[in-house]
């Protein structure tokens, strides 16, 4: 099975990184086929067949046209997004109305015993300020520069990991962009520069250009991971990847 997938991953990474030469390739080999299948008569047939020919277009466009749209549309779409950074720290200051208790209702008919609410004020004691929250302060776990796998698909930004709360991490893509592509996703991959059996996928790739962060999943442990990646699943080629280093 681990040959099979090799294979498979070979194949298609030589037809994504080779898609130009084979496109042009396939327009030439299309061209040659209509100049012979018109020497040896075979449009005089299809052109006796109208039925069956135009049956065998539509099937070739309702193939062809969806696959090149899919493969060639990234190339001139752009995306971006901008979400907050986990390294701000945000602390709610004491005495301010997140903090604040809440207060009486009022009486809405206006007729409560002044006596009454003289005892209950008297007989509630006073409560003591309560201490400004304490909050976690996010630390920076490591960190690497985004680089691209060759001269077409290109990647640049930051990649860093970051603890968020005790146990919890969050990779954050920062000052970020990337060629884009069909079916990118993030991992978090063991090795320094490529993708293995054992990367662990956070999810699809948010944006093209921006500054965003993806959640780790619960127990993952940062010091196992030596990059970051920007990974074609559909074709098993990798676009971008951020070695990653301890800050």
């Amino acid at each position: 099975m681990e040959v099979l997938d090799d294979l498979q991953r070979s194949l298609f990474d030589a037809l994504y990184t080779y898609r130009i030469p084979v496109a042009v390739g396939s327009i030439i080999a299309g061209a040659l086929l209509l100049v012979v299948a018109w020497r040896f008569g075979w449009l005089e047939k299809a052109r006796r067949h109208p039925a069956r020919t135009g049956a065998l277009l539509v099937l070739l466009l309702a193939i062809g046209l969806p696959l090149g749209y899919y493969t060639a549309s990234p190339l001139f779409i752009r995306t971006e997004l901008i979400e907050p950074d986990p390294l701000v720290e945000v602390v709610v200051p004491p005495g301010s109305a997140a903090s604040a208790a809440p207060s009486r209702a009022p009486d809405p008919t206006g007729l409560a015993d002044p006596s009454a609410q003289a005892t209950e004020s008297s007989s509630t004691p006073t409560s003591e300020p309560s201490a400004a929250p304490t909050s976690f302060a996010p630390r920076l776990v490591s960190t690497g520069e985004f680089e691209g796998t060759d001269e077409f698909h290109f990647g640049s930004g930051t990649a860093s990991i970051i603890e968020t709360a005790p146990g919890e991490y969050r990779l954050r893509l920062a000052d970020f962009s990337v060629r884009n592509g069909p079916d990118l996703f993030v991992y978090l991959s063991p090795s320094k520069d490529d993708y293995t059996r054992d990367s662990v996928e956070l999810g699809r790739l948010k944006a093209t250009d921006g500054s965003f962060s993806y959640a780790l999943p619960p127990g993952a442990d940062p010091s196992d991971f030596g990059s970051a990646l920007i990974w074609c699943k559909q074709f098993s080629h990798l676009f971008a990847f951020a070695p990653l280093k301890g800050a």
